[in-house]
């Protein structure tokens, strides 16, 4: 706490002196936000002769079957704060053509994305798009609604289904499938049931059906998957998602546009539930509410638990975010597992493999439907292709010797895939997703001794500094190469010199300028986001403190009792308990549990289902009562929690939960020290 403290007081002075010093620097730097150069506005007008901007396919698609759309949309919470808006993007509608600090493909993707309503996929079948990053599906059955992926957030679907009972009618919720284990797919979970609605995991999914609740399906593997990428490393991902998705920045054509999935996240109400029933294997079928339903399970793809569902009635192939009219990613720029390129394009052929000859509609949690068997089959497999060449010719690369960042800046797609608008880098890019496929089989070293255990960047930056000798002439010098275009060089540059010494104004405005031409150049969104982000706190400081936080409680509390001691051992100050070595018993009585920890110089040790007859302090509760020993809310702890022994040793682990905040932002650094 103390470090965020501190960090706080050098953001607030730091960017009292950008302000004062911003005007009249010697290299005339300001901190406000530029135009494009000539340089950047040629590089973008270039893109027009590259891609067929007469191929309307995307837009007719992204546009088809509307069925209503409220002429604004924004929605807001009791306090008036903005949880999601279209409306922030009507600029979009002002201009014919990109302009100079927008790269033309980006502003193509971002008018399809702006595209917002209630869509027809095909009779039967209806999405609401553009009222969050993901899409809110539905499938009438006989008496009610099969809803597909209930987005982020509770405001958001609750919004969306408004929208189809004021125009469709309505009806019950008959069940809720999850196509994987991302929160902007299962978050708004409650928007579209009530907890108590959920139907009774314990019974076979017939009874399910017939007891009158609503199935909550999944994929197996999604809780596990859930919450572990949303809880072990929720804090970091958190904070790195404010640079990916351009939370911190404002719409417009100096600022955020789409993230080629989606417009962004919305910022409402997160909300989670456990699957009452778990698919475990392709093939399966379940027939609700009169819709049959058969699903193919592709682990490993765009998400470690996920599952494309086939619809025979409809011929439709519902392919989950397997494909989503954008190269996706391999690697995500805010931090997750690497997935693997191969398996995501083994499944998309299995899946032509099964249902291609039949399949007349293709449609995703994200963007648009694609219509015609031909379409679809041609769909399927130029994405398919794209994620195989960037595995094979990564491997390729890797074999001939080359390092992660050489193949990063040597690979480039067939001409073939890199003209279709659907595989353009919206949202992946093929260098970042080359560096994926280079850490899945090769890690992090690239072989040369030198890198094997570097400095930390500052202090590396300050010996670089050092050795440089005068920093206005390197400033000048990279000054001269931000003139000629050079901006990758002159952010690295100036950004070392940053870390040397960040409250050298010059060095911090001049990257800025860098990485802000480089973000008016990205054809990936969150590149764009990347880069502004980054200028933006360089100029004014870290913005995090600022930012709306999601709440993690509730998956945390649905974590397993030996997850959530993973978690408290996470959370835990190791230091502080160097010098301790103990062992608690835990019996959880409401899920008939009972483990051992040993609290060995600061590592938890979890045996699961095991007691020790020597234990140092035993302790009996609810299983939830474990959230209230990770948050050392000692209040609910003396009333839910029964202790033997040593109770100065639970009170010494709760003390010590305390690296990062559970609740609210943790403000870390990114493009300074």
């Amino acid at each position: 706490m103390k470090r965020i403290a501190s960090i706080l007081l050098a953001a607030m002075l730091l960017s009292c002196s950008i302000v004062a010093l911003a005007e009249g620097t010697g290299l005339g730097l300001t901190a406000g936000v530029k135009p494009a150069t000539e340089i950047t506005a040629a590089a973008n007008a270039a893109v027009y002769d590259q891609l067929d901007f007469n191929d309307k396919q995307e837009y007719e698609f992204a546009t088809r079957g509307l069925i209503a759309a409220p002429e604004t949309l924004e929605l807001k919470d009791e306090n008036g704060t903005v949880l999601w808006s279209q409306d922030a993007f009507a600029f979009l509608d002002d201009y014919e053509e990109a302009p100079d600090s927008v790269n033309p493909s980006l502003w193509e993707n971002t008018k399809n994305n702006h595209a917002y309503g209630l869509f027809e996929v095909c009779d039967g079948i209806y999405q609401v798009r553009g009222y969050d990053m993901a899409n809110l599906t539905v499938v009438k059955g006989d008496t009610g609604w099969i809803v597909f992926d209930p987005l982020m957030s509770v405001e958001c679907s609750q919004a969306a289904m408004q929208l189809i009972e004021e125009n469709l009618g309505k009806y019950p919720v008959k069940a809720v499938i999850i196509s994987h284990s991302h929160a902007d797919h299962f978050g708004g979970i409650l928007g579209v049931m009530a907890e108590e609605d959920k139907a009774d995991e314990s019974l076979s999914f017939e009874d399910q059906l017939s007891s009158g609740k609503i199935p909550v399906i999944t994929p197996v593997g999604f809780t596990e998957h859930a919450v572990k990428e949303n809880v072990y490393a929720g804090k970091g991902m958190g904070r790195r998602s404010n640079y990916q998705y351009g939370v911190l920045l404002t719409p417009g054509v100096t600022g955020k546009l789409a993230q080629g999935i989606g417009m962004g996240q919305s910022t409402g109400t997160v909300s989670f539930l456990t699957p009452s029933y778990e698919i475990t294997e392709t093939g399966e079928t379940l027939t609700i509410d009169g819709v049959e339903l058969e699903f193919q399970l592709t682990p490993g793809t765009e998400a470690p638990a996920e599952m494309n569902t086939w619809l025979p009635q409809h011929k439709a192939l519902w392919v989950a975010e397997n494909c989503t009219g954008t190269l996706h990613n391999l690697y995500t720029l805010r931090g997750a597992e690497v997935r693997d390129g191969a398996a995501w394009a083994s499944y998309i052929t299995e899946a032509i493999t099964r249902y291609g000859k039949e399949v007349e509609v293709t449609f995703q949690s994200h963007n648009w439907p694609h219509w015609g068997n031909e379409v679809v089959n041609d769909y399927m497999v130029n994405t398919a292709a794209v994620y195989k060449y960037i595995n094979d010719q990564t491997l390729t690369y890797i074999n001939q010797g080359y390092t992660s960042d050489e193949i990063s800046n040597m690979i480039e797609l067939p001409e073939e895939l890199n003209r279709i608008w659907y595989t353009r880098q919206y949202y992946g890019t093929v260098a970042h997703n080359a560096k994926a496929v280079y850490q899945k089989f090769m890690g992090w070293y690239d072989g040369n001794p030198v890198n094997l255990n570097p400095l930390t960047p500052s202090d590396s930056a300050k010996k670089w500094v050092e050795y440089l000798g005068d920093t206005d002439r390197v400033l000048q010098m990279a000054k001269a190469d931000f003139d000629k275009g050079e901006y990758q060089w002159v952010a690295e540059v100036t950004n070392t010199l940053v870390f040397a010494d960040p409250t050298n104004i010059d060095a911090r405005l001049l990257c800025a300028d860098a990485l802000e031409q480089l973000g008016y150049q990205a054809e990936s969104g969150p590149w764009r986001n990347e880069y502004l982000t980054a200028a933006q706190e360089l100029r004014y400081g870290n913005a995090n403190f600022t930012a709306a936080t999601k709440s993690t409680g509730a998956m945390i509390k649905a974590l397993s009792a030996p997850m959530l001691f993973d978690y408290m051992a996470i959370v835990m100050d190791k230091q502080a308990l160097a010098d301790v070595d103990f062992v608690m018993n835990v019996t959880l009585p409401d899920v008939s549990e009972q483990h051992m920890l040993r609290v060995k110089n600061g590592v938890v040790l979890v045996y699961t289902n095991a007691q020790s007859d020597a234990a140092d302090v035993s302790i009996t509760c609810p299983k939830n009562a474990l959230f209230a020993i990770l948050t050392n809310n000692q209040e609910a702890v003396a009333q839910a929690v029964q202790v033997e022994g040593d109770a100065g040793l639970l009170t010494l682990m709760m003390e010590n939960m305390n690296q990062f905040p559970i609740d609210g932002t943790n403000p870390f650094n990114i493009i300074e020290p």
